[in-house]
Order: C-alpha cells, then structure tokens, then sequence
C-alpha cells in the first residue's frame, strides 16, 4: 500500500506511473489533468495504442453504449492532443466525438484510474499497454528512482481501506469575533494529503449534553469570499453564533471541498452548470459520484476529543448516518438555514430534490427582488 500511497503524490506531480500487473497486462500512465505534449509523446512512442480510462459516470455522459458499473477503456488515436483528451475527459460535450473500441477497463487500467481520483484529480487517465522488459529504459527508470512502479493489488488495498483516520497535530488558543475562547486543533490525515480542524468553543467542561457539533466541508469561494452561488459561509457563520449562544461547541472543518472533488474540479463543475446543469450532474459529468465524501476523519477527530454523544448542526441526513454507523451517538439535530437567493435557489433546489436534506424551509423563503 506505500507505493500506492506514493502514486498519488508522483500524480499530483504530472509524472507517469507504471502500473505492474503480474496476472494481466502492465500499463505505462499519467492523468489527464496536467498532461503535456512530452509527457503524451512519450506514452504514444511505445505504439502500443493510446487509451483513454474513465469512469462509469463519465462513460454514460459520452452516450457509450458499452457503459456499466465498471469503469471503460477507450481507443485514442495518435492525433490526440493534450486539449482535446482533457475536453474528451471533461466537458459536457454537444456532438460526441468518434470513440474507438471502448471495453472494461483491465486491473491495471482501473488501478490508474482509482490513483487518479484518490489524488484529487480529475479522474481520467491516459495508458498504454506494456511489456516493462520489452520497451528500453522502463527498468532502468525504475531502478534509478525516475519512473514508479505500483501494482493493482497495492491500489485495491489502499481503496478499501475504509477509514482513513485523522493523526493530530498541533493546537493554539485562536480568539474569535463570536467567541474569545475557541481553540484550534489541527489534524492531518493518515495519506498525508489532506488537514482539518476541530475548532473548539468554550471550555469542554461547560459544554451541553450532548457536545454541539458541526462537520463543516470547507468552501473557498463560500467560507472566505461570500459566495452567492451556495449556502456553505452562512452556516459556518450561523454554526459559530449557535455555539456562542449556547454554551459552546465543536466545528470540524473538514477538507471536502466540493464534496471531497477538490477545488481544481469544483470550479469545472461551476463552469458546467452555466450551461443549466445542476450540482450533481456537474460532477457525474466530471466522472465522479454524486457525493464524495468521507468521514472516517471527522470520527477520529471526535474520539480524539473524547465525545461520543452529539447534537449535529446540520441539513444532511448522510452525516447523522455516517456518525452513527461509526458508533457516534446523534442525540439531535439542529438546521442550519442561510438566506435565498437567485444564485443559490438551483444549488439548493438539488440539495433537496436530488440528495434529501431538510431545507424546505429556505425554499419557502421569498427570493429578494433584484
């Protein structure tokens, strides 16, 4: 699972990977986001014929007919350019463009994929099928360090590998406008790639029964800049005056940016629903699921600060799910509603149409006149 662990950073990086598979054919590499013209001359040099691997979502937004619950392997051609391999990967396009040979992906096809999509990144690869002892300089590569050789048995461990536990840091008292005492904990998580915070308010011996908590997925363009487009910095801000008001509490800020696609892919996901669609067919079209997000972290978080028991601010009835199949007690729940808006009324119409939360009494809000 190390090397895995090593893919994602070696992707992060725009390097290509050797995926060794031992029962099945061998796969030279590299993401599509990020990919440059040397990067692809070199996989189109071992002429092996390119292939682009994407995910079930994607697949069924390309209109393939071959589209299952598995992820696809597609033919490219060599006048494929970087451009048009990222727009093939992931705009919504209006005329599909003529697609060779798509099957199910291979172990290795799919290993890449998965590393793909674990990084972050926009999850979609390009590969070609190899012989590491056929094509001179791959061992050698590999030998000097150059190139990273993982196999789709070291990816598989890693993916299933549910609970991706949060390893605490380091903390400080951080004085707030609601509230003089609040401390900052900060936790990383056990892949590395990710932080997040327990923000505490008051002292935890004068806390209610149960603690108040609020797993918060950071926003950027929310939390930091006031975006009109959601409702995610007005609940942090109604979160943190809830804690204030009532004794204290806990806010996890956690590193789920655009429902854990990252930002990088959020911003996409904006540019695809100007042209109407709403928050979740943007990602599917991007080739991720409707939500992405894990909270194996935010449980480690909790124990780590001794509470079991919570009342969860919250309109999302996956995270009452999660904390109590983790054993974490909900002994309430408190909504979180934020102010209506033009911008926001499509992103909050899915939420509640296409996800069930408890927001049909923000719908019921007058839009305010222009």
């Amino acid at each position: 699972m190390y090397q895995a662990e090593r893919g994602l950073f070696e992707l992060r990086q725009d390097r290509m990977l050797l995926v060794r598979d031992p029962e099945g054919p061998s796969v030279l590499m590299a993401g599509v986001e990020g990919l440059t013209p040397e990067t692809l001359h070199c996989l189109t040099s071992v002429e092996a014929g390119m292939r682009l691997i994407v995910s079930p979502h994607r697949a069924s937004v390309l209109g393939l007919k071959e589209a299952t619950s598995s992820h696809l392997s597609i033919g490219l051609s060599q006048a494929h350019t970087p451009n048009q391999i990222l727009r093939l990967a992931s705009e919504a396009l209006q005329r599909l463009p003529e697609l060779a040979d798509a099957r199910p992906a291979t172990e290795a096809e799919w290993a890449g994929l998965t590393l793909a999509r674990l990084a972050r990144l926009l999850p979609a690869v390009v590969a070609v099928p190899v012989d590491p002892g056929g094509v001179p300089g791959i061992e050698g590569r590999i030998e000097s360090g150059l190139l990273l050789e993982v196999t789709p048995a070291q990816v598989r461990e890693m993916d299933q590998e549910a609970r991706v536990e949060a390893v605490f840091v380091s903390e400080a008292p951080v004085p707030l406008a609601t509230s003089e005492n609040a401390r900052f904990l900060l936790f990383r998580d056990s892949r590395g790639l990710l932080e997040h915070v327990a923000i505490c308010i008051g002292a935890p011996e004068e806390w209610n029964d149960p603690v108040p908590v609020r797993l918060h997925s950071a926003c950027l363009t929310g939390d930091l800049f006031g975006s009109l487009r959601c409702d995610c910095g007005e609940q942090l801000r109604l979160s943190l005056g809830y804690f204030a008001r009532n004794g204290g509490g806990v806010l996890l800020y956690l590193a789920h940016e655009g429902r854990s696609i990252g930002l990088g892919n959020k911003l996409r996901a904006y540019s695809l629903q100007e042209s109407g669609l709403d928050t979740v067919d943007s990602d599917c079209v991007l080739g991720f699921g409707p939500d992405e997000r894990d909270y194996s972290a935010a449980v480690t978080m909790l124990q780590h600060l001794d509470i079991d028991t919570i009342k969860l601010l919250t309109n999302n009835p996956l995270k009452v799910e999660a904390m109590e199949a983790a054993g974490i007690r909900v002994e309430g729940r408190q909504g979180l509603h934020g102010t209506l808006n033009r911008h926001n009324l499509p992103y909050v119409e899915a939420k509640v149409r296409r996800a069930g939360h408890y927001l049909e009494g923000m719908l019921a809000q007058k839009l305010p006149k222009r």
